[in-house]
């Protein structure tokens, strides 16, 4: 037996990166714990990342290409799997046209500069346009809002406010990190903490708990303006100086009173007014934003842009504490862009902005695509790192437009919704079989810094990296100049290549570095003005509204009526788990015995009037579709609401979602504030 090795990386079974210290015997992971070092997450790490071995070394891993065929799945090897695919995309090509493909990169695809920079590369030697994400669903809506108002994307910095608003984010689910920050921050009286959540969630016991109705964010910000703007609460030279628009804002809130909002968002006047003094008179503050808790949502767009506004209108921008530009590092990868992607006319805000071009198509198009052929058919997808059957909405459509496709490809490490659909499912390797660059600390978390992700082992089975799949994918089919790298090595020198930082710089640094400082003060923003566009011409442009604005959704959320009457209980979906990401790790033994099965999140009143008792299954049912879920009472989830998780294929909320409800501007469909019903199954 061979001593053991400690190998110091970085976790990728979320998108937070946390340090890692991986302990390898004999070639084998035989334990995990937390990098004390990394300024993240300073040697505490979750479930997750706990059971790190039993996911990397799951009995249900795929292990060697394989192809569906009438009698079922065979193996087949590589060289015949590549093959495969390459004589079938020649023939789409040639009987459709290069549109006729487009790739899907998921969560951890998008997290993951090899994944997205490889099939961008493969897509543009193809002469294909259509890159489409989980990006059409997360994030990325929030960057556009900032970069419309600010001209840049700055980053929460909690960790040196006085005052955190936590609006629509759980941490104790979903960043542990910060979690633990918080928690002793609130044990100093000084410090201020504001939790805006339909649940009271564990940090919302520590604060203020506004328990907002799902759905009314931008009331509830516009709301607190007002009070910021009325009594005098702003930051009049920041204002002054810095923002085109204050004038109008004036105006505009004047229509969103406490009193005039507090019965469509379900929290008191009086709340609002105390939320919007703490805020405004702590400084500085920050306002951390879920996820996609604003995002997915018709206001999607406008709600990222009311909570830009209230960081704007109070200071907190480019300020210790704030919102703040984070130096990042500009990696040689260049996306490569081949016309329009879906969705580019659509959503023109989404592709495009003041000249800068998104190399992403919005894929909320894609089933309709698939299914009717216009403007253009879609005939092959690939899929890497996602698990669209299960995580896009209106799930029963989404399947239904995989089915139809000539060509499904997947890579994946496990046998997921997605690959089961697929004509060749091909194994990848885990993070830890192949080396990287952990790089997006400062998107997530506004620091600069950078981690070499090391290759802790060799891949499992026949697993391959997924830069050597389109590699040898584009070389067969004769874009070999394009694909010149041969090892994990080669890509991520090709990756470095502008940063100033060499492989050897990550190397002598195991554990990670800071490679520069960040920069506070303002030296102008990089909108057509210069300045903080509080109204935005650009969205007055393209015919959306100016100043955030509120509409209601065709669900009829802001106030029960007529029409309401049949679907009287709102529905949220997305809640996050520690356990899980996304649709991934339920087939980790010691994380299922965690939590065994999806519940839906009800307040005991609304159970008894429906005569549910906690443990009982139920029967979820929307216009679009019904879910058979196990009831979890809860005095903690508002009355009226019901919290549905996703990623659940044994009681899959997708099922419940309509695809052709979206935000305007972004094409975001609206997941969070939807009309349902429950009946009890007797």
């Amino acid at each position: 037996m061979t001593a053991e090795e400690v190998v110091k990386t970085d976790c990728a079974m979320c998108y937070h990166s946390c340090g890692l210290n991986v302990y390898v015997r004999d070639g084998k992971i035989v334990k995990v714990e937390g990098m004390s070092e990394h300024p993240l997450n300073q040697g505490e790490i979750c479930p997750r990342a706990q059971s790190i071995p039993s996911f990397v070394y799951a009995p249900d891993r795929l292990k060697y290409p394989m192809e569906r065929t009438e009698s079922g799945w065979k193996r087949i090897t590589w060289n015949e799997a590549l093959d495969k695919i390459a004589a079938k995309l020649t023939e789409i090509k040639e009987k459709y046209g290069p549109e006729a493909l487009a790739v899907f990169c998921g969560s951890v695809g998008v997290e993951n500069l090899e994944l997205s920079t490889f099939a961008h590369e493969f897509l543009a030697a193809y002469g294909s346009p259509n890159y489409i994400s989980v990006e059409s669903i997360c994030f990325r809506a929030r960057i556009l809002a900032r970069m419309m108002t600010f001209g840049m994307y700055p980053v929460e910095e909690p960790e040196k406010a006085r005052c955190v608003v936590l609006w629509g984010h759980n941490p104790d689910s979903s960043n542990m990190p910060l979690a633990n920050y918080l928690y002793k921050a609130v044990e100093d009286p000084s410090f201020k903490l504001i939790v805006v959540d339909p649940r009271r969630t564990p940090l919302a016991k520590r604060g203020l708990h506004l328990q907002i109705k799902p759905g009314t964010d931008c009331f509830l910000a516009l709301a607190a303006i007002n009070v910021i703007i009325n009594e005098g609460l702003y930051d009049a030279d920041f204002v002054k100086n810095w923002t085109l628009g204050f004038d109008k804002l004036t105006e505009h809130v004047k229509n969103y009173a406490p009193e005039k909002v507090e019965d469509i968002c379900g929290v008191p006047a009086s709340d609002i007014k105390k939320f919007a003094r703490i805020y405004a008179g702590t400084k500085p503050a920050c306002i951390v934003q879920g996820i996609n808790t604003l995002d997915q949502t018709i206001n999607g767009i406008q709600n990222s842009r009311a909570l830009a506004i209230m960081q704007a209108i109070t200071g907190n921008i480019q300020t210790p504490g704030g919102w703040t530009r984070v130096p990042r590092l500009r990696f040689g990868v260049k996306l490569s862009l081949i016309g329009k992607p879906m969705g580019a006319d659509d959503y023109p805000l989404f592709f495009e902005i003041w000249g800068r071009k998104s190399a992403f198509g919005q894929a909320m198009l894609f089933p309709d695509m698939v299914l009717t052929g216009k403007p253009y058919p879609v005939k092959a997808l690939i899929v890497t790192g996602g698990n669209p059957a299960l995580t896009m909405p209106e799930s029963k459509k989404f399947q239904e437009a995989l089915r139809k496709l000539e060509f499904l490809v997947v890579i994946d490490l496990f046998m997921s919704e997605t690959a089961e659909l697929a004509h060749i499912v091909l194994p990848a390797c885990s993070f830890l079989e192949k080396t990287g660059i952990a790089y997006d600390y400062g998107v997530c978390h506004g620091i600069p810094y950078v981690l070499l992700r090391k290759k802790v082992i060799e891949p499992v089975g026949e697993s391959w990296p997924e830069w050597k799949f389109w590699t040898e994918l584009g070389r067969r089919m004769g874009y070999g100049d394009r694909f010149p790298w041969n090892s994990d090595e080669d890509v991520v020198k090709y990756q470095l290549e502008g940063t100033g930082i060499t492989l050897e710089d990550l190397k002598a640094h195991p554990s990670g570095f800071f490679f520069t400082e960040k920069e506070y003060g303002i030296k102008g923003f990089g909108t057509p003005s210069g300045k903080i566009e509080i109204y935005s011409e650009t969205l007055e442009k393209y015919g959306y509204d100016p100043l955030p604005t509120p509409r209601d959704s065709p669900y009829g959320i802001f106030a029960e009526t007529e029409a309401t009457k049949d679907y009287p209980l709102i529905l949220t979906t997305g809640a996050r788990s520690i356990e899980y990401t996304h649709t991934q790790m339920r087939n980790i033994p010691q994380l299922r015995a965690i939590l065994p099965n999806a519940l839906a999140e009800i307040h005991p009143s609304t159970a008894a009037k429906y005569g549910v008792a906690d443990g009982e299954f139920v029967f979820v049912e929307t216009k679009k579709g019904k879910i058979k879920i196990k009831v979890k009472c809860s005095e903690d989830i508002m009355p009226g609401v019901i919290s549905i998780p996703h990623g659940w294929a044994q009681a899959n909320v997708n099922i419940l979602t309509d695809i052709s409800v979206r935000d305007p501007i972004s094409g975001y469909p609206e997941l969070k504030a939807l009309r349902c019903r429950i009946k009890k199954i007797e």
